[in-house]
């Protein structure tokens, strides 16, 4: 296996957390989901989970499944966004470092094989996830618009896409 595909290709690559079945993670012995949050649950510019993202937070939680924010952006973000969803969360996490997934791993009291990390970049959440042996969700960003680092990220995650493609890896098309 390549060292790209072994840490850049996500396990999985869906349109959106909403087409994530959490009966079947929850069914598979997925105890804890560490999620991103701009561009993966809302636009980064959306200060407020939106009532779809409520439930959708509520469905983990009936399924008996932890949720961890885990975030580079700053601690007036994070921490109000997650305040009302009342979950645990993580600010400046300078993913794809390890140390976030760790902590909140650790936090959620679990053994990295009940993890799940959602995002969606490959070059933050995906490699940090497979960097620590967790399972990797990504997701179609939310917003088409990035941040200035984001938006080079964007152009090397498209030129994976590309290799992963040419290689036959890919399952999944992005539309």
């Amino acid at each position: 296996m390549g060292i790209f595909k072994k840490y850049f290709m996500p396990n999985e690559y869906v349109k959106s957390i909403f087409q994530i079945d959490i009966a079947k993670l929850a069914e598979s012995g997925v105890k804890g989901i560490i999620t991103d949050l701009d561009n993966t649950l809302v636009g980064w510019d959306v200060e407020e989970p939106t009532e779809e993202v409520k439930a959708w937070f509520q469905k983990a939680k009936k399924h008996g499944i932890t949720v961890t924010i885990v975030s580079n952006n700053n601690e007036r973000r994070v921490a109000e966004f997650a305040k009302p969803l009342e979950v645990d969360c993580i600010f400046k996490a300078r993913k794809p470092r390890g140390k976030a997934f760790n902590r909140a791993t650790k936090q959620m009291a679990l053994q990295p094989d009940e993890v799940v990390v959602i995002g969606d970049q490959m070059l933050t959440d995906v490699f940090g996830g497979k960097r620590r042996g967790l399972f990797t969700i990504m997701v179609v960003p939310v917003k088409q618009t990035d941040g200035f680092v984001t938006k080079f990220n964007r152009i090397i995650e498209r030129r994976l896409l590309q290799h992963f493609r040419k290689k036959g890896y890919i399952t999944w098309e992005e539309n």
